[in-house]
């Protein structure tokens, strides 16, 4: 009853292996969960470079030139994709695809669908829920993250 049971962590490939040493049950995450793990950090990190991109666009467009909040946020939109679009295919994906064109258009094609959501969303905050505007759009923009992810990864990139 009173045992102790002696862990040990110890990696397989760069891949965490947890061994229990006094049953020798042990646990090996997939390569490719960590793979997915590592692409899905790097996604994240673009998608921070594309949030400055989006923000910094909207920003311009909605308080200083005073556009509608949506054609401001659908300009941020299109600057920001099109960043994301080339630092994903470069650093997150290495992708080697030679059809850029299509890609890039698979790329909007996500993204617009993503674009939809995320203007869904900031309605439903900033106008029926009466939440401010930005903080409505930060809320989408991480929402939206995730479907942008996993369809860049299924079908614009195939990995």
């Amino acid at each position: 009853m009173g045992e102790n049971r002696k862990l040990t962590s110890h990696t397989n490939r760069g891949v965490p292996l947890i061994r229990n040493e006094s049953s020798m049950i042990s646990f090996t995450m997939p390569e490719k969960w960590g793979s997915l793990s590592i692409k899905f950090l790097k996604f994240g990190l673009v998608g921070l470079s594309g949030i400055v991109v989006d923000f910094g666009i909207t920003f311009m467009a909605k308080e200083r030139l005073h556009w509608n909040k949506y054609v401001a946020n659908s300009l941020g939109f299109i600057f920001a994709c099109t960043s994301n679009y080339i630092l994903n295919r470069l650093w997150t994906f290495h992708s080697t695809n030679p059809q850029i064109l299509e890609q890039y258009l698979k790329f909007i094609l996500v993204s617009v669908v993503g674009l939809g959501l995320n203007n869904l969303l900031v309605y439903f905050l900033h106008d029926r829920l009466g939440a401010r505007f930005y903080p409505s759009k930060l809320a989408a923009v991480a929402l939206v993250m995730f479907w942008n992810f996993a369809a860049n990864y299924l079908f614009t990139f195939k990995v």
